[in-house]
């Protein structure tokens, strides 16, 4: 039985290893929604788009190197002038489904807490129709979900993951939005349902 939503647009943010593509399935399976990952948008505008038109999508590939070279606090200045381009898109997209009433989650490593807060979506307005939820994980179950993701260690990735984590749920609890913890593993769902809902579970 398909579980009416108080909403129309319900965005899962959080970084890379958190646990969000396993969550977000099993949350647009227990509302009845359909479910878009936001990489979907990511491999469409990088395909569409040139470096000299929006050179931070292009940046990984056309400047590799340097963009190994980044140290942690313009890998965190990088994410964010990325995740603002992305907002971009997404914002007419959330726009389309306020307009038709069609029911969607969003789910990705580049939404920005900023983009749940707008008080209109490409011209219609928000009316509370848009809600977001962020998962939170601690870094050393970031490596563990990553090596067995993917199947090689990844110490680096696994601290820039982490202080992403950390960035997002810091400017997410600014604006009043909620972080979800990710352990226990065995209640995320629970909780992040409780959450969207406005209900209260313990942990």
């Amino acid at each position: 039985m398909r579980e009416e939503c108080a909403w129309t647009v319900l965005l899962l943010g959080g970084a890379s290893g958190v646990g969000k593509t396993s969550i977000s399935y099993r949350l647009a399976q227990h509302y009845g929604v359909a479910l878009t990952e936001v990489d979907d948008f990511q491999v469409v505008l990088e395909g569409m788009t040139t470096p000299e038109q929006y050179p931070v999508l292009h940046y990984w590939r056309t400047h590799f190197d340097e963009a190994r070279a980044m140290d942690d606090d313009a890998q965190l200045d990088f994410f964010i002038r990325y995740a603002e381009v992305m907002s971009r898109a997404l914002t007419l997209v959330i726009g389309n489904h306020i307009e038709t009433h069609t029911p969607i989650i969003l789910e990705g490593d580049f939404i920005l807490p900023s983009l749940a807060t707008q008080p209109e979506y490409a011209g219609f307005a928000a009316g509370g129709q848009v809600r977001a939820v962020f998962l939170h994980e601690e870094k050393p179950q970031i490596r563990r979900n990553f090596l067995l993701r993917d199947g090689i260690d990844q110490p680096e990735r696994a601290h820039i993951s982490y202080l992403l984590s950390r960035w997002l749920g810091d400017r997410a609890r600014e604006l009043g939005l909620p972080v979800v913890p990710a352990r226990p593993w065995e209640t995320v769902l629970q909780r992040v349902i409780a959450t969207v809902d406005g209900t209260i579970i313990r942990r």
